[in-house]
């Protein structure tokens, strides 16, 4: 429990300097010890966002609403997925 709660915070950490792919890796390392910490996912999310992949934000807002059915992180952000995966989807069709 102790170095999920260090690698959260340093995760937590490079979220707050920007540094989004280094805090993905430090969130991803937190699922390897818990699967049930929703908090990880929502960051893990926001920080797939910022780097604007989509899809695996999405997929982490889903796993999240599977544990907690009225996460209020997870709907929002994984309603930004949705908004970035049409916004590609639209850029694709105009190339």
């Amino acid at each position: 429990m102790e170095k999920f709660k260090r690698l959260k915070n340093e995760g937590n950490d490079f979220v707050k300097t920007g540094e989004y792919e280094e805090a993905a890796n430090k969130y991803s390392e937190c699922m390897k010890l818990n699967t049930e910490e929703c908090t990880v996912y929502t960051n893990r999310a926001l920080c797939y966002l910022k780097l604007y992949k989509y899809e695996e934000a999405k997929r982490d807002c889903d796993h999240v609403l599977q544990i907690e059915d009225s996460n209020i992180k997870a709907f929002y952000r994984r309603a930004l997925a949705y908004k970035g995966l049409q916004v590609r989807k639209k850029n694709r069709a105009g190339i």
